[in-house]
């Protein structure tokens, strides 16, 4: 007897169909699974034996193949669990309705409890994008594939609860839950008004936020520089439900979606160590998994003390701030990964982290201080918009009980600022300024003379790179945007150039 079931498999973050085709035949009772399978696939025909007899179902004592296709694309993890059992149930005629057009996924406990698996939501869109118009799967992930519209969801507890479901004596019901509607942004734990002092900083991650920038904090230890970077997140625009979406995917495949939380409305925080590994950063595996960078996508990553990360880390940093991807190449294949994040980087002066402090005196020498600087290159530096000196707070600020502006207040021209730029960018896949090509600065980013002459001072004096003059042009854009402005003025451009470095590492 043989039987075909539809799946999936997860590349990247994308899924394709998987057919899981059973076979009983005569001869010795064995059980074989064919078509790559990885370590967690092969070990499920002992899972799947356990949940059917325990399920109060037969198990068929005779030679058992299952082909998984197409043969040459490598199945990992547990999720077909639940489809070879319906496919044995469906080859010994312990069910017999038509399923040609559902799939199922799913994790098979020893009782037939049905368990979570992660990569849903790409799952549930590849049904709908194939044709199918009915998705069993885990209740805990019912919710996630819940958010892709024209595809009936059947949350299944248990092997035996699906195989009433199937004879029509024990109907599930379809899962149905609709998108909470608060928007509130989350109690964040941090607030600019309870930053003390460091009006300026706060000025230019205003800018950052609202173009979505590259920012370098650089100051002595104890200055704010982290508490000031983690109440970035506070002031950031909303999320577009489209935009939630590729967040919730990513997350969903990387397996770090909260079981409460079937779609996620905030913008993400990610601040790995600086003792990360290659494949924590920038993601890996034999089917390469999405690392802090496309975690960190359309939300912040935080590179804290960024001297101290590896050389080799950094410079993978370099692709995605310039494309907004990240390209993992293999020997089967190479796979694309989202990475449109906002870097925002926090670093010493000096390993010490007292150079040119006015206060404390530095104990690096000349020599340590310029090797220590020149662990971040060139070209990175070139790459980030806003580069920033956080100095020491003053005792008056700090001991000042009034409070500064709260981040509500900096939110709300924010997004003033992102919607103008929405407007802008209709009908295109551009986001914010910091998104634009040569050829979107051409056409939004011109500059009248006294402008032109105050660039060419500036690159005269700064000995600036093409891609710098790019980027102070689109952060001019944002500055312009945040002062409701239609054309880019020379007051605009000044501010823009002095949030260049004023030395070339």
């Amino acid at each position: 007897m043989l039987a075909k079931v539809t799946s999936f498999a997860l590349i990247g973050l994308e899924s394709t169909l998987v057919s899981v085709e059973v076979d009983i035949s005569r001869g010795l009772p064995a059980q074989i699974i064919v078509g790559l399978p990885d370590a967690a696939v092969r070990e499920s025909s002992e899972r799947v034996r356990a949940a059917i007899v325990n399920s109060g179902l037969v198990f068929p004592r005779a030679r058992l193949t299952v082909n998984l296709a197409p043969a040459d694309l490598r199945k990992e993890g547990p999720a077909y669990d639940l489809p070879m059992a319906v496919g044995i149930l469906l080859a010994t005629e312990q069910v017999s309705t038509d399923l040609s057009s559902a799939a199922f996924v799913g994790e098979l406990s020893l009782d037939g409890e049905v368990r979570s698996i992660t990569g849903v939501l790409p799952m549930a869109a590849s049904a709908l994008e194939h044709g199918l118009t009915t998705l069993y799967l885990p209740p805990a992930n019912a919710a996630e594939a819940a958010l892709v519209d024209g595809l009936e969801v059947i949350p299944v507890a248990s092997l035996a609860s699906l195989v009433g479901h199937l004879h029509g004596y024990a109907p599930i019901q379809p899962f149905e839950a609709p998108l909470a509607a608060d928007d509130s942004p989350p109690a964040y734990s941090v607030d600019f008004r309870d930053v003390k002092g460091q009006e300026h900083v706060k000025r230019a991650l205003e800018v950052a936020a609202a173009g979505s920038h590259n920012v370098l904090l650089s100051g002595p230890p104890g200055a704010g520089k982290t508490l000031l970077a983690r109440a970035v997140p506070t002031i950031l625009p909303r999320m577009f439900f489209e935009e939630s979406l590729a967040v919730t995917k990513i997350y969903s495949v990387a397996g770090m979606l909260p079981a409460d939380t079937p779609l996620i409305r905030h913008r993400p925080f990610r601040a790995p160590h600086h003792t990360v590994s290659y494949a924590g950063l920038v993601g890996g595996g034999h089917v390469p998994r999405p690392g802090e960078i496309s975690l960190a996508h359309r939300g912040v990553l935080f590179l804290d003390e960024l001297p101290e990360f590896g050389t080799k880390l950094l410079e993978t940093l370099r692709q995605p701030l310039e494309d907004r991807k990240l390209t993992i190449a293999r020997s089967s294949g190479s796979l694309t990964f989202p990475a449109n994040f906002m870097l925002i980087a926090a670093q010493n002066p000096c390993p010490c982290g007292y150079h040119n402090d006015p206060v404390k005196e530095c104990t690096c020498t000349p020599a340590v201080v310029s090797r220590y600087q020149k662990r971040i290159s060139g070209p990175l530096l070139d790459r980030i918009d806003i580069h920033l000196e956080v100095p020491r707070v003053e005792y008056e600020k700090l001991s000042d009980d009034r409070l500064g502006e709260p981040s509500a207040a900096i939110r709300q021209r924010v997004e003033s600022a992102r919607e103008r730029q929405r407007r802008r960018f209709q009908g295109t896949t551009l986001m914010a300024n910091a998104d634009m090509g040569p050829a979107e600065v051409r056409e939004y980013c011109p500059v009248d003379d006294a402008g032109k002459g105050l660039l060419r001072a500036a690159m005269q004096q700064l000995q600036m790179t093409a891609r710098a003059y790019h980027r102070i042009l689109k952060l001019a854009r944002t500055i312009a945007d945040l002062a409701d402005s239609d054309k880019i003025q020379t007051v605009h451009l000044a501010e823009a150039i002095q949030y260049r470095p004023r030395r070339q590492f």
